[in-house]
């Protein structure tokens, strides 16, 4: 399930949380010859503007000493916002019984693209009710995952 770079989720995750944060996961877009990082986080506070802005500077610097990414990238820190990105289970499991927006990596019953209610969250797939049909997706086989506002 969104196969996160997870070498840039260890090297950026304790800087997150230990300015108080958490990380909910890690987006890298190659685009020709820049590519788009993006991270997202939140706190119960919610997130402003300042909050992204503080992380993106703590981050920055990470990122220049370590330099994990090849080539030339935009950095991006952001809130979930309403459609709010799910990345690992347990955002799954936190959002049982609202709607979500699935996208595979590959076709599952003739579809890539599964839309309706979280109803059940288990080690391996979650199960979606959609138009009077429940459907079981394995979690691996989930490219991105969405709520749906």
């Amino acid at each position: 399930m969104y196969r996160q770079n997870q070498k840039l989720v260890g090297l950026l995750e304790p800087v997150v949380t230990a300015l108080g944060y958490e990380m909910l996961g890690v987006e890298h877009h190659p685009r020709g010859h820049r590519s788009l990082l993006r991270i997202y986080i939140d706190n119960k506070a919610g997130i402003s503007i300042d909050d992204c802005a503080r992380v993106s500077e703590q981050l920055n610097g990470v990122l220049d000493v370590e330099d994990p990414v090849r080539g030339a990238y935009d950095l991006e820190v952001s809130s979930p916002g309403l459609d709010r990105p799910l990345f690992i289970l347990e955002h799954f499991r936190r959002f049982t019984g609202h709607r979500v927006q699935v996208q595979l990596y590959e076709k599952l019953d003739g579809r890539k693209r599964y839309q309706g209610e979280i109803m059940a969250v288990n080690d391996n797939q979650i199960s979606i009710h959609e138009e009077g049909i429940e459907y079981s997706i394995p979690v691996d086989s989930i490219e991105r995952a969405r709520l749906v506002p």
